[in-house]
């Protein structure tokens, strides 16, 4: 034997594991560590039953009472679930690095995600992607990714790169990469754009998952993107859509994020239907809702009505047979020992959570360290042609305008026509109609574009506010009563590299710095949130209505999305695809 031939050295390690393994799950040899008097939850026979939990080197080695370890752990009758799985979600929209995002997660009993990376793809492209995993590698959570598909959404805006098949196909084959993320081009898959159906091609060739976007999709249009390969989506809002996406084969995503909350809507789908495809996604979701992440959706759905072990079942089992991912999801013999232990099946606050055997967090609070993960560099992101303060005046052509009116806890938007105010022939902020002026500023290529419009909904009655995270291309994004307040902000924006403020008569309230990719900050997630609690504040101060200003804004810009949304291109028609003309 070749003693620098590793591959060798790792089987005859594995055959030694596989050994110590086989023997205990036999009774034969103790383990490292039982779970004694759980009552596991089966989320494979759907059943809940008393048992321990044999666990050697993190793989759980038998379910069976009796058995004996080094280590014991008494939890006296509790129940033991498999701990849960986020089957979609940007971390970056959670704007912490993924260490702190681990941080927060984990206590609540998620221990796996399944990350789309698409929000930092936009403004970064492949560097975007290897930054995400290189910062998520080493920690207690396993981050799993799927490689992004429209990068950008559309070519209604300007993003920071453009990503084709080619591309994605230097990353394909990582075995970190579980598929191709959300297929937002949906008017792309089913009139056949080459482009397009090249990158659902190479997921399919490599046998990795199509992850789907495609809101009040229907019909032949909607069989043709199911045929297409397309096997999921997360943009169901209602029972009927819900019904006819299951009905066709796709996996329901149920998402509960910060601005789109879909779980109340579609609780008669899963109470009533087969769950066996569903599952629970976070999406896009802010600090502050972070805490109990995938929990609260449990507890939600059980409050409703919905059946214990399939609202467990739908969010650790369905996800990882979703995602080829055998050893997670369950309590048996070779799954990985991911498990969250709770005191009752109504409140679903774990007391300890376990990942690969290993106690993370307790009664709550993270029980390991991992403050020694330090990201890797990135270069500054928020490159602007030079901006002066008439760049925001709108010359009026007549005074009738389409404005973007907000759709409360919705993603959506519709369109309405309104009399604009026109003060020495610019129209301009209407604060006591709530009709006020919006500006996307093109942020990655120094283009110089501006897209201006009209949004209602917000109710501002003074100042402005901004920020560079404005999905999907992340240009920066401008809502203010006054040119002077949105010229303001936006320059203290270039200035910190990236962020989300607000001010008021040329003075800054409230201010929170992303400086990596105008997206994420390098602070703990505590001092985030309360950079974030400012920002709700001083969002209050200057008359806002909406209770998540900033993610309402975010996607504005997001041109795939009806009825009518806003790029560094201009007003867009989104059920035309199309730039339209803000005056009537």
């Amino acid at each position: 034997m070749n003693i620098f031939d590793t591959s060798m050295v790792n089987d005859f390690q594995k055959y030694e594991e596989t050994e110590r393994i086989i023997k205990a799950a036999r009774g034969e040899e103790p383990a490292d560590m039982v779970i004694k008097n759980a009552r596991v939850i089966n989320v494979l026979s759907e059943e809940i039953y008393e048992a321990d939990i044999a666990i050697v080197d993190g793989i759980i080695a038998g379910v069976a009472k009796g058995y004996k370890g080094k280590d014991e752990v008494d939890v006296k009758g509790a129940y033991v679930s498999p701990s849960f799985i986020d089957g979609h979600v940007h971390l970056e929209s959670s704007m912490l690095m993924p260490s702190e995002f681990a941080k927060m997660v984990l206590p609540s009993g998620t221990t796996t995600v399944v990350a789309d990376p698409h929000e930092i793809s936009n403004v970064m492209g492949l560097q975007g992607i290897s930054f995400m995993r290189e910062a998520a590698k080493n920690l207690p959570l396993d981050v799993y990714m799927t490689l992004p598909s429209c990068v950008p959404a559309t070519n209604l805006e300007t993003s920071g790169v453009d990503l084709n098949s080619y591309d994605l196909a230097l990353l394909i084959d990582a075995p970190w990469v579980l598929g191709i993320a959300e297929m937002m081009n949906f008017p792309g898959v089913v009139n056949c754009d080459k482009g397009v159906l090249a990158k659902i091609k190479l997921g399919i060739e490599k046998h990795k998952r199509i992850d789907g976007h495609a809101p009040h999709l229907s019909g032949k249009d909607l069989c043709a993107y199911v045929a297409a390969g397309v096997r999921s989506d997360h943009e169901c809002t209602t029972v009927e859509e819900a019904v006819e996406k299951l009905r066709l084969g796709m996996y329901l995503m149920v998402r509960e994020a910060t601005g789109a909350r879909d779980l109340e809507p579609l609780l008669p789908v899963l109470k009533n239907l087969n769950t066996r495809k569903c599952m629970f996604v976070t999406d896009d979701r802010h600090p502050k809702h972070l805490s109990k992440h995938i929990s609260r959706m449990v507890k939600k759905a059980v409050k409703n009505g919905v059946d214990p072990v399939k609202a467990i079942q739908m969010a650790s089992l369905n996800t990882a047979e979703y995602f080829n991912l055998p050893d997670l999801g369950a309590i048996a013999p070779g799954y990985k020992a991911d498990m969250a232990v709770f005191d009752n099946l109504e409140d679903f606050e774990p007391k300890m959570v376990f990942k690969n055997g290993r106690l993370v967090a307790k009664d709550g609070k993270m029980a390991i360290d991992t403050d020694y993960i330090k990201p890797p560099e990135l270069r500054g992101s928020v490159n602007i042609k030079y901006l002066y303060k008439e760049d925001f005046q709108i010359p009026a052509k007549t005074d009738r305008v389409k404005v973007i009116n907000v759709v409360p806890k919705q993603l959506i938007t519709k369109q309405t026509i309104e009399n604009v105010k026109v003060e020495n022939a610019l129209a301009v902020s209407d604060t006591e109609n709530d009709i006020l002026k919006i500006a996307v500023i093109e942020r990655h290529k120094a283009t110089g574009n501006i897209g201006l419009g009209f949004v209602k909904g917000f109710g501002l009655k003074s100042g402005a506010i901004a920020s560079t995270v404005a999905h999907d291309s992340h240009n920066m994004i401008v809502i203010g009563t006054n040119d002077d307040d949105m010229y303001y902000a936006a320059v203290e924006l270039v200035k910190s590299q990236g962020g989300k403020i607000i001010v008021e008569n040329g003075k800054t309230l409230a201010h929170l710095k992303l400086p990596i990719a105008g997206l994420m900050s390098d602070m703990p997630y505590k001092e985030v949130q309360e950079k974030i609690e400012n920002l709700d504040r001083a969002a209050a101060q200057i008359g806002c209505k909406i209770d998540e200003p900033f993610m309402s804004m975010a996607f504005l810009s997001l041109s795939v999305i009806p009825e009518l949304k806003i790029t560094d291109k201009g007003l867009i028609d989104v059920n035309k695809f199309e730039v339209t003309d803000l005056f009537v």
